[in-house]
């Protein structure tokens, strides 16, 4: 199991704000090159994101669902990317004093990588999370400013 945590220096509501525009997926999570909102009104419980990875010369297509929603504090993601198996993929915002502390929880669940789960693999989820979140918090402190300065 990878876990993981951001402080990001904002509101809780404006990380949730980001976690809730299924348009703006691909903008935090690493790996998509293209997503778009397919079925439901994301993030209700059952609507879908569909999205397409390149990796080498090949292209990958997967979906993530929704699979448990609580505004303005925790996602649960399953992410189905085919072949390769599937993903439960927790986040949780709480809130830190003036800003959000965002965990993130992954681990495969069927597939390849469900039954190749080692060690390993637990430290790519790593990698992939830091940048995520990395990504995330850039998204969402920069928003933040943004509206600071307008107003």
């Amino acid at each position: 199991m990878a876990v993981r945590h951001q402080l990001i220096k904002t509101r809780p509501d404006a990380v949730w704000a980001v976690l809730a525009d299924g348009g703006r997926y691909q903008e935090w999570v690493v790996g998509p090159y293209r997503s778009r909102p397919c079925e439901g009104v994301w993030p209700e419980l059952g609507s879908m994101i569909s999205y397409s990875v390149h990796v080498g010369p090949w292209s990958l297509s997967g979906r993530t669902v929704v699979r448990r929603c609580e505004p303005p504090k925790e996602l649960e993601l399953e992410v189905d990317s085919g072949a390769l198996g599937t993903a439960r993929i927790a986040i949780e915002i709480r809130p830190w004093g003036d800003h959000a502390l965002v965990i993130m929880d992954e681990h495969p669940l069927q597939g390849p990588g469900g039954l190749l789960h080692n060690t390993v693999l637990d430290a790519l989820f790593q990698l992939r999370h830091r940048s995520m979140l990395r990504r995330l918090a850039r998204l969402v402190e920069s928003g933040s400013r943004q509206r600071r300065e307008a107003a």
